[in-house]
């Protein structure tokens, strides 16, 4: 059975969770109050709608809670997205992910219950900034405050060594929990494997050890 999906808000952020989950072989409502955005996403979308979710009863006609996750991905409009994040809550979705523009608008949507909350500029920027600075770093993604999960380049100074041999997480305090090779994925590497020159090795750890592991461990 497919999963079931309600976007709302089809900018640039909430389009490409759209034509994404459609790629994964989901069904999507899309949801935009501009009926240029909607004709837009008519062909790509399951289903395609005009409406204003800040009217309850919009939101029910479209028989929204019989689905599952619903994500608002509304712009710059911080009231629309806390007013429908509200709705949703009371109609009684059971999963709902919001874009938040700020920190102050991300403790407004925690407090009225939203379940999961992204900050993709934020994030983004987190990211590209953590790539710009090391070479060996090929993505970062926040996971909270302070921890992060970060692929890294093996070093020459790592190839040939076991993971028990090195050591890593008695010595930098971070976790490798996935080691990229090629196209192979090894998920829980066991402390024998030895570590080649152009695995990426994914570890996990608070932002301080990863930077600790990165430039203590591999330079």
């Amino acid at each position: 059975m497919k999963k079931e999906f309600v976007v709302i808000g089809l900018g640039r952020f909430g389009g490409s969770i759209v034509r994404e989950l459609i790629e994964l072989d989901a069904d999507v409502m899309a949801i935009d109050i501009s009926s240029e955005r909607v004709d837009e996403y008519a062909q790509i979308a399951t289903q395609a709608v005009v409406a204003d979710t800040t009217d309850e009863s919009a939101l029910k006609s479209l028989g929204i809670r019989n689905f599952g996750h619903v994500v608002v991905a509304i712009g710059d409009n911080i009231q629309a997205s806390i007013l429908t994040t509200l709705m949703l809550k009371e109609i009684g979705v059971e999963k709902i992910t919001v874009k938040a523009q700020n920190d102050y608008h991300e403790k407004v949507l925690r407090k009225i219950g939203a379940d999961q909350v992204v900050h993709p500029e934020r994030d983004m920027g987190i990211r590209i900034a953590n790539n710009m600075v090391s070479n060996n770093i090929l993505d970062y993604l926040e996971l909270s405050d302070e921890h992060s999960i970060a692929e890294i380049k093996a070093s020459d100074k790592l190839a040939g060594a076991t993971l028990i041999e090195l050591n890593i997480r008695a010595r930098y305090g971070v976790n490798i929990v996935a080691i990229k090779r090629g196209k192979q994925i090894l998920v829980s590497p066991k402390a024998i494997e030895k570590i080649q020159r152009e695995d990426v090795l994914i570890v996990i750890g608070s932002d301080a050890d990863i930077h600790k592991f990165e430039k203590k461990a591999l330079h």
